[in-house]
């Protein structure tokens, strides 16, 4: 449902900075390790305007909350950023951001942005940005790879909106590359990559995007994702748009597609409140920010 999905054999998706980069180029590194029964970010390192001010602990010491920050508040033409989260054995790390993203409009250079995340066995990480705004003239690459070891769990999702809904703004021009990675012990289990081209006949076609502006992923990768799992999620619908579930050998998938950003995220956080359970043995505790 709007993405195209490729053949394992011969797909490597590349994480580098758009070639001629000459906007913001930052990094975020962070590590999180098992200290007792606490959740510790043991390192932290950052280049320009990309960083987590503090750990935070809403539902006690063995989950450790954090927030990433770009003070810029978008991704503008020319720019480089680039995040690498690392979960140690045992550890269990949350993130997500204090609001929407943007893509802004490119005079002409592409902006790249990748994350790549590491989950050691027996860890949890759950990462959950809010959406992220495509501007109508972006141009950009977003890359996302996850390296899973032993029974790691996985927790993620993705939302785009195109063009500027609010404003009445379509995505009639620009591009938006997307490349995901999911592996478990070096074995590809998610492999996909899409492009969405401005004013492109995908925006409107019935196997595109239908005209709507809004779609979103949602993966769990985990091995206790089962027919189950996936009949409990089948069971909660979005309140607005198209919503989807799909069930591969040790992940859970969920598409959405639909007219604004809020149903979806409504819905995600509804199906994250149920597969948190089954997954990582704890209720869903929704990240302060996203109620501010």
């Amino acid at each position: 449902m709007n993405a195209v999905v490729e053949a394992l054999a011969g797909l490597e998706p590349t994480f580098s900075p758009p070639p001629g980069a000459s906007g913001w180029c930052a990094e975020l590194g962070l590590e999180f390790a098992r200290r007792g029964a606490r959740t510790v970010l043991v390192r932290r390192h950052h280049v320009g305007p990309l960083r987590v001010q503090k750990a935070l602990y809403p539902e006690g010491e063995g989950v450790c909350h954090g927030i990433v920050l770009h003070p810029p508040a978008g991704i503008a033409g020319g720019d480089s950023l680039a995040i690498d989260i690392k979960v140690d054995a045992g550890a269990h790390a949350l993130l997500t951001t204090p609001g929407a993203g943007k893509w802004y409009r490119s005079a002409g250079p592409s902006a790249g942005m990748t994350q790549r995340i590491a989950v050691a066995d027996g860890a949890v990480c759950e990462w959950l940005p809010q959406e992220s705004i495509v501007f109508d003239g972006a141009l950009g690459t977003l890359g996302t790879e996850v390296a899973l070891h032993g029974d790691a769990r996985f927790i993620g999702a993705e939302m785009l909106c195109f063009g500027r809904t609010g404003a009445g703004e379509r995505f009639t021009r620009g591009e938006l590359a997307l490349h995901t990675r999911i592996c478990r012990d070096g074995r590809p289990v998610w492999l996909e990559r899409g492009r969405i081209g401005g004013g492109s006949a995908l925006l409107d076609s019935p196997v595109g995007l239908a005209g709507q502006p809004v779609v979103g992923t949602f993966l769990v990768a985990a091995p206790a994702c089962d027919a189950a799992l996936r009949d409990v999620c089948r069971d909660i619908g979005p309140s607005a748009g198209e919503g989807a579930v799909t069930l591969l050998p040790g992940l859970l998938v969920a598409r959405y597609l639909g007219p604004a950003c809020e149903p979806g995220r409504q819905w995600f956080t509804r199906l994250w409140g149920a597969v948190r359970p089954v997954v990582a043995g704890l209720p869903m505790c929704v990240p302060r920010i996203w109620n501010t």
